[in-house]
């Protein structure tokens, strides 16, 4: 079973790195919404970053209810994506980065989004981390792979 996780999360890791837009699931007054994101995740795919700008629908959703998903996908809009697309569902909580660590986890988010420099320099972009719980991957149609992060 170890090597089974260790295998679905170098699977996990492939996607992400290959992968630069991810779907973002916030929620407010019972209502879900969706938002395009560009995303980094960390090595041990605990966090995932991406910045947003602190006016959106997106920001005041997360603030007011910091539970998310995040869903990766490598489909390319063809028939053969049923079989050969894989997909992750990524469930955590997201929070602000105002800390120390800030400097240092938005190098790691521009060495994937080296174009976002300059956005990550406006007065009013936020930049977020979703520490993450759980993911469901997807492959091959329906086989479905829980794995549990440990944050």
């Amino acid at each position: 079973m170890e090597n089974n996780m260790k295998h679905s999360l170098e699977q996990i890791t492939t996607l992400f790195d290959s992968q630069m837009l991810a779907v973002l699931s916030t929620q407010s007054q019972d209502q879900p919404y969706a938002s395009l994101v560009a995303f980094a995740a960390d090595d041990n795919l605990e966090h995932i970053f991406f910045l947003t700008p602190s006016t959106t629908r997106k920001y005041d959703n997360l603030i007011k209810n910091p539970k998310v998903a995040i869903l990766v996908n490598n489909s390319v809009n063809q028939a053969d994506d049923i079989h050969n697309a894989v997909s992750v569902t990524g469930i955590g909580t997201a929070a602000v980065v105002e800390t120390s660590d800030r400097t240092q986890l938005l190098k790691l988010y521009l060495k994937k989004h080296p174009h976002l420099k300059g956005f990550s320099k406006a007065p009013t972009t936020a930049f977020i981390c979703l520490s993450m719980t759980r993911y469901f991957m997807v492959n091959q149609f329906q086989n479905v792979v829980e794995i549990q992060v440990k944050s």
